[in-house]
């Protein structure tokens, strides 16, 4: 071997591993991973620290003492039959059924393992909707924190900001231990929550957040809540609507003051900005993507569905809807723009027939009411 020649020197040298990657992944797989949004409002700094509004106060602390822990409070080790634990009562299954024996249905072959298995479908997809709107909430709620001018307010969507984080987390971990794969974010949620995190008045963010969108996930897990029986579930679901009782009390309690100030032209351009998103809202009751993981076209069933729907008076969001509404509409009557501008949000609605819930209880006088967190607290002090 010469003096130059080390190539047998080489060859018994032990392979070192290669470090790790710190390369930036490509556009496809960012697309894949996440989605960017461009927020448009302006951050607020504040040096007054004055505590002003008594009753943000007396919510703050309320959340700080309601704070819970999804790791200790939450007993993870609850054994959960999917399958079983699926709400085979619910609307849409009866429903299947029915479709099932229309002429040409591409349901004609189902039979129990196939209606068995479109519950479970139904509940996984509800609860993946779930976990995507509390992402998005805790995003919303950390603009508000940025841009809201209150320092008190700034305080109540900090705890906010914690509390869709614990949701999230704990969504998503029982989908991922307990059911199985998630789905994608419904495009009606993810529109409606980008609109908010787009937009650069820092009023959007609590109208459609607080007002909108919470009113209806209190809706969604009470009507979930209702039917299940799974013990873990059902504690989690508790917990979660004790947290977001208080955030719509927090929106109905800072707009209410804010929109005191407001020209009728800026609130007009709030109550069309509530009649777009009720229909939105409307809109998301649909589920094309759990006919397409159960083999099926939403194309091809979604006529028989709104036949069968016509046939039996049974409609899957009924319950559902009427549980955001009362919520929803007393809610906004509390901030007053009911009638504003002439009445103009109340005859949009009168002709939707939401108004039948104008005097339902709203959600800033009976928040305590959902705060099982406490409850339980108080009953295992006295135990």
């Amino acid at each position: 071997m010469t003096a130059t020649d080390h190539s047998s020197e080489t060859d018994d040298m032990p392979t070192v591993a290669a470090g790790p990657d710190y390369s930036l992944p490509s556009d496809a797989e960012m697309q894949a991973a996440f989605k960017l949004i461009e927020d448009n409002a302006q951050r607020i700094f504040t040096w007054k620290y004055d505590r002003e509004r008594e009753q943000l106060v007396t919510l703050y602390n309320k959340a700080m003492a309601s704070q819970w822990n999804s790791v200790t409070e939450l007993d993870w080790s609850t054994d959960v039959d999917p399958e079983r634990e699926a709400n085979h009562d619910h609307a849409t299954v009866h429903l299947a059924r029915r479709v099932a024996e229309m002429p040409g249905s591409p349901l004609k072959n189902w039979g129990d393992k196939e209606y068995r298995q479109l519950a479970l479908e139904l509940q996984k997809a509800q609860l993946s909707q779930f976990m995507h709107g509390e992402q998005g909430a805790m995003m919303v709620a950390a603009k508000i924190v940025e841009t809201v001018p209150w320092i008190d307010a700034k305080y109540y969507a900090s705890t906010q900001t914690m509390d869709e984080a614990r949701h999230t987390e704990v969504f998503a971990k029982y989908l991922h231990e307990k059911l199985g794969e998630a789905y994608p974010m419904s495009p009606f949620l993810e529109d409606q929550i980008t609109v908010l995190l787009e937009d650069d008045r820092w009023d959007i963010a609590y109208l459609g957040m607080q007002i909108i969108i919470e009113s209806l996930a209190l809706a969604a897990f009470g009507d979930m809540l209702r039917t299940t029986q799974e013990p873990l579930l059902k504690k989690l679901l508790r917990y979660v609507m004790a947290d977001e009782a208080r955030h719509v009390a927090f929106g109905i309690l800072s707009l209410g003051e804010y929109y005191q100030e407001l020209t009728d032209a800026e609130l007009k351009d709030r109550q069309e900005f509530m009649v777009e998103n009720t229909i939105r809202s409307r809109s998301r009751a649909s589920t094309p993507e759990v006919w397409e993981r159960m083999g099926v076209k939403f194309d091809d069933v979604l006529p028989l569905f709104m036949e069968a729907v016509k046939e039996s008076g049974r409609s899957p969001i009924n319950s559902f809807q009427r549980g955001f509404f009362a919520k929803l509409v007393p809610n906004t009557r509390k901030l007053g723009l009911l009638d504003r501008n002439g009445g103009f949000l109340r005859e949009q609605w009168e002709q939707a027939g939401l108004m039948e819930f104008e005097f339902a209880e709203d959600t800033a006088s009976d928040y305590e009411a959902y705060d099982e967190v406490a409850k339980d607290r108080a009953a295992a002090a006295a135990g």
